[in-house]
């Protein structure tokens, strides 16, 4: 089995990550596991942000590394949080905290006005001074709800309704969201890439 380091500590990441490339034989490995410490993503976009954290990662474990960089772009705040948005509330914010903010920035705005979509950014880097970066995108439609519904998910996921599930992404089964999602459709994308490489 080929190892590969996640440049994330993110439970919730590493869990969908692991689910989604089992089948190819690739382990997943957060980054944390090797004692990483997090890249200063100063980035002005998700792919910029994306190539910084996969090359800290090679970098620092000296194994092939993806980085996804993902967020939220809600069409009524101008693609707000967007790359912001693992610190929408501020540096430390939880994502209860982040998905809150959101809600407050859009009360009063009608549902009708309220889409938005998920965008993840993966890039695969076989080392650190890699200059072909390997870079896949997905993107998930829906809109944000008035209060949140759901406990699965992690993330803006408890306020983010798909109109064609008739729910929030909090409330889809794993095996499902994983299917569905900006990272997963992004994954799949990799992979097709991947193993045109090889």
């Amino acid at each position: 089995m080929s190892r590969v380091v996640l440049a994330s500590g993110n439970k919730g990441k590493v869990r969908e990550m692991n689910a989604l490339l089992a089948p190819t034989g690739l382990e997943v490995l957060p980054q944390t596991q090797f004692g990483v410490a997090e890249a200063v993503e100063d980035g002005l976009t998700f792919v910029e942000n994306a190539l910084i954290k996969a090359r800290n990662a090679c970098r620092h474990t000296g194994l092939a590394a993806i980085a996804d960089d993902s967020g939220l772009e809600i069409d009524a705040l101008q693609g707000a949080p967007g790359i912001y948005s693992a610190r929408f509330a501020g540096e430390g914010a939880d994502d209860t905290q982040n998905w809150q903010k959101v809600l407050e920035e859009l009360e009063g705005i009608p549902l009708a006005e309220r889409g938005a979509r998920f965008q993840c950014l993966l890039v695969y880097l076989r080392h650190a001074e890699d200059p072909t970066p390997v870079i896949a995108q997905g993107s998930w439609q829906g809109t944000i709800l008035e209060s949140p519904a759901g406990e699965n998910g992690f993330g803006y996921d408890p306020i983010f309704f798909l109109p064609d599930q008739r729910c929030s992404a909090a409330q889809l089964a794993p095996e499902l969201k994983n299917s569905l999602s900006h990272r997963g459709q992004a994954l799949q994308r990799l992979l097709q890439l991947l193993s045109a490489r090889s």
